[in-house]
């Protein structure tokens, strides 16, 4: 990525206190930790006058399929927060069964080493952390007057060009910025999605939620059952033509569950116990 031509009016984000400061980065992560192949999305950073917000891009060209009259909503999975600016106390953003928003306060201490490298024109300097029961390791450019970055990283002496933990599970690399005339308005996919907005809980509540899922995945389904035709509810791929062949989709449901999930915070993660 040829980030020093797309930074380069980067040198100008402190000119104007009333524009939005995009960035874009590649985010490449493991759906497990012993998977072998990543996948990936483009993650934005939004830093405007009075908050912070990180999504999937993807979101806003569903958007503006949207606004033109469209039906475009889709939850990708990535992580997803808002912030005031210059603050640590961070709301996330769940989709299960329902839509769901967290506070967390997430406060990190970094340790600035000696370690340089440039990226174009940029020198980066290196600086590690602990956070979320995972070691990271941040390169950053303090030419770039703006102390944010990707995810709920963030109070370095200038922007995150780049971010992985130790194992490299999660990977973020600044590829390129924009800058806005004016706050892009997220109100129809972040703070509200298909029309619903978040219902705001604790975290050991959201916790419980997942669990009760987990716990007995087909249960709509299942209640459903007897007021459809036969053959109308699929898992993966398989026609369900009994109310015997939940319990085994159930243990299928589980174990996709059990393998998709690799939280990128692992102090908030949820215990999910083995499939019996």
């Amino acid at each position: 990525m040829k980030i020093y031509t797309l930074l380069l009016l980067v040198m100008f984000t402190t000119l104007s206190k009333a524009q939005t400061h995009r960035f874009i980065y590649e985010y490449q992560f493991k759906p497990n930790s012993e998977s072998k192949e990543y996948r990936k999305a483009d993650m934005a950073l939004d830093i405007n006058p009075t908050d912070v917000k990180f999504y999937d891009y993807e979101s806003v060209l569903n958007d503006s399929i949207n606004k033109k009259g469209g039906r475009n909503y889709n939850w990708t999975g990535s992580p997803v927060i808002t912030r005031k600016k210059n603050s640590y106390q961070n709301t996330n953003y769940e989709m299960m069964m329902d839509y769901f928003s967290y506070q967390t306060t997430d406060k990190m201490y970094w340790k600035l080493e000696n370690e340089t490298k440039t990226s174009g024109q940029y020198t980066l300097q290196k600086a590690t952390t602990n956070f979320g029961g995972r070691a990271w390791t941040a390169w950053f450019a303090k030419d770039v007057n703006i102390l944010e970055g990707p995810y709920k990283f963030r109070g370095l002496p200038g922007l995150i060009f780049e971010l992985n933990d130790s194992q490299d599970n999660f990977i973020f690399k600044l590829a390129k910025s924009q800058k806005l005339e004016k706050t892009y308005d997220t109100s129809d996919f972040l703070e509200s999605f298909a029309g619903k907005k978040p219902l705001n809980v604790k975290i050991d509540d959201m916790h419980k939620q997942m669990l009760k899922f987990y716990n007995d995945p087909m249960k709509d389904l299942r209640e459903k059952f007897d007021d459809v035709p036969p053959g109308t509810f699929q898992v993966g791929g398989k026609k369900i033509t009994s109310k015997d062949q939940f319990k085994e989709m159930a243990k299928v449901m589980q174990e996709h569950i059990l393998k998709s999930y690799n939280p990128l915070d692992l102090t908030n993660a949820v215990i999910y116990p083995a499939v019996n």
